[in-house]
């Protein structure tokens, strides 16, 4: 009796030492920092190129009425993922700042395409248009914060340049976009 005493004891003092013990090792996801580059046709009469921030890549337009892509372009025009452009549960909030030191995304105020002429990024918000050289200049301090489509993830993005690609005769064929971002896969808002 008095072993089975002993080894009731100590069974349940292992036991309790397991089921006691707590994981330490908690994972922490940090945010990813990329710089892309995309090309987007130099016609507003081509398909809208659409952007994944989750799988940093561009996703074919198969897959335009699904929730795999966060924004697209065409030429200047931009597209969230949202109401009237998409599934989505994409937003954007365009603000004034400086890259690095926006730390976290806002919870609320962010804008939805809500209809085809009444899109949450105008046409003309972000970029300067020079004439006479004929070039697309983003404009300084323009941070783009984004809510994923999904609903649930966050990214902030500036558009660094844009430049033309080949041209044929007078005109260029393509318009290289290359553009920073960083995109928070954990859920937070936080960009660190």
């Amino acid at each position: 009796m008095k072993k089975t005493l002993l080894s009731s004891i100590a069974l349940s003092m292992f036991v309790l030492m397991v089921s006691c013990k707590k994981d330490a090792t908690i994972a922490v996801v940090p945010a990813v920092s990329a710089t892309q580059t995309i090309s987007v046709p130099f016609s507003s009469a081509t398909n809208f190129r659409f952007f994944s921030f989750k799988d940093s890549t561009l996703v074919t337009s198969s897959d335009s009425t699904t929730t795999k892509w966060d924004f697209a372009l065409r030429f200047t025009k931009f597209l969230v993922n949202s109401n009237a452009s998409g599934p989505g549960n994409a937003g954007v909030i365009m603000q004034d700042g400086i890259y690095s030191e926006i730390k976290s995304a806002p919870a609320s105020g962010y804008a939805y395409d809500t209809t085809a002429t009444k899109l949450a990024i105008k046409d003309g918000s972000w970029y300067d248009y020079n004439s006479l050289t004929r070039s697309l200049t983003p404009k300084a301090g323009k941070v783009f914060i984004f809510r994923t489509a999904d609903g649930l993830r966050y990214a902030k993005m500036q558009l660094i340049s844009v430049d033309y690609a080949p041209f044929v005769g007078m005109m260029p064929t393509t318009l290289l976009y290359k553009f920073q971002y960083t995109y928070q896969p954990n859920g937070t808002t936080s960009f660190q």
